[in-house]
């Protein structure tokens, strides 16, 4: 155990630290913990199984990889770009999120909103008097109003610690649509249609789970005058006191009186609505419950990604490329493209016949297999060239002439010198 008197003199604890000034450090949210930069589900989607379904979708979107990059002249992907733009989508796009949480920011938002805005915050020159200019920050936003070249986007501000609304304009804004907005956000599409029929059965059970008994006493006497009506009052009210001051909830009545309850269950097809509505949906999107129960086979799988995951990360990319990068950009070959690891999908027992193909074949070295499947690269310079290995390989170099194992003239021969 390290003693007192061993501890660097430069070492330092955060709890032995001066505490921070919380005077310098801004305004809090005062919100119990609940980050003020998020946003938030509507009150419609957090009541229903439909906000699952949007975590499912954003999960699996944020995990394809979106880089700035350079292409060659058949438009091919030949590099990243060490910008700061990159560094924006791959690693660090503000304070509060990693590049990760961005991308399922963006997509979560887009998917609950309809539509959803990129950002950028701070840039290295005036993007309205340069066009040189470097993204260093950005945020996702929700779009409030809009105008012909400009949107009001519902933004976090960081300075102040709460979010604003402020107006943009649409070309320094990357503005994602949803391509299922149909399905989705339409005031009569299937999804908003389950979310109605979702809500009307909470409320349902919330009125079935009220605590009312909802019973009809029939007295053994007409009421019709003053004095009965207030005799069957005081009868009301002491079954009331029975049932509540009782262990077991037991009440007596006399013998000539009659109870009739009315909270029967009622006979509706609003669940058979549901789930048929659940089932047309899951079809509309591409999802099936074995997707959202992670059991799908790759066929499913493809098809989920294919008809689901490629339209939305396709449309960030797409608008990212339009209005993060200048025309100047583009013609330099410049391009913001997203990149999803083709072998998450493959089982471990395929894995091996796929690597032994792409190395025979010349299309991937044997480190760059390696890579995929978690491994150190090896150090042998043979395992980053594109060779196959089991095809015998030309000779580049001669190898060197041995002196001694030339053959010499005989005794008594001559050398003949031409």
């Amino acid at each position: 155990m390290t003693r007192p008197s061993q501890v660097l003199k430069h070492a330092w604890n955060v709890f032995n630290g001066s505490e921070v000034d919380r005077g310098n450090i801004g305004p809090s949210s005062g919100n119990f913990g609940i980050r003020p930069d998020q946003n938030r589900f509507r009150l419609s989607s957090e009541r229903s199984i439909i906000s699952s379904i949007y975590t499912r979708i954003a999960i699996d979107a944020a995990s394809v990889a979106i880089r700035h990059v350079r292409l060659d002249d058949q438009d091919r992907y030949m590099e990243d770009i060490n910008s700061k733009l990159n560094l924006c989508l791959t690693l660090d796009p503000n304070i509060d999120q990693d590049s990760r949480a961005l991308r399922q920011d963006i997509i979560m938002t887009t998917l609950d909103k309809g539509v959803s805005a990129v950002v950028p915050i701070d840039y290295s020159v005036n993007p309205s008097t340069s066009g040189g200019y470097d993204i260093e920050t950005m945020r996702v936003g929700e779009v409030v109003a809009w105008y012909p070249e400009h949107v009001t986007v519902n933004l976090y501000n960081q300075q102040l610690g709460t979010r604003q609304e402020i107006t943009v304009p649409k070309k320094l804004a990357c503005i994602v649509e949803n391509p299922l907005y149909a399905v989705m956000n339409s005031p009569n599409s299937t999804l908003q249609r389950l979310m109605r029929k979702l809500n009307l059965l909470d409320a349902i059970d919330e009125q079935s789970a009220s605590g009312n008994l909802d019973l009809i006493i029939q007295l053994p006497y007409v009421i019709k005058s003053e004095a009965r009506r207030q005799q069957a009052e005081q009868r009301r009210v002491d079954i009331e006191n029975q049932l509540k001051n009782s262990q077991y909830g037991i009440a007596y009545t006399d013998g000539t009186e009659k109870i009739t309850q009315l909270n029967r269950p009622a006979e509706n097809n609003l669940l058979k609505q549901v789930e048929f509505l659940t089932e047309m949906l899951y079809s509309q999107l591409g999802l099936t419950a074995e997707v959202m129960n992670g059991t799908a086979d790759e066929q499913a799988m493809l098809n989920y990604h294919s008809r689901t995951i490629e339209p939305l990360v396709s449309a960030v990319t797409a608008n990212m490329e339009r209005k993060f990068l200048t025309k100047t950009a583009r013609t330099q070959k410049q391009a913001i493209r997203y990149f999803s690891d083709p072998f998450k999908l493959v089982p471990v027992t395929q894995l091996a016949e796929i690597a032994d193909k792409f190395v025979r074949n010349e299309i991937a070295t044997s480190n760059e297999m390696r890579g995929v499947v978690g491994w150190k690269p090896s150090k042998d310079p043979k395992a980053d060239k594109l060779i196959n290995s089991n095809m015998p390989q030309p000779a580049t170099e001669k190898p060197p002439v041995n002196p001694a194992a030339q053959p010499q003239p005989e005794s008594g021969d001559k050398a003949v010198d031409h």
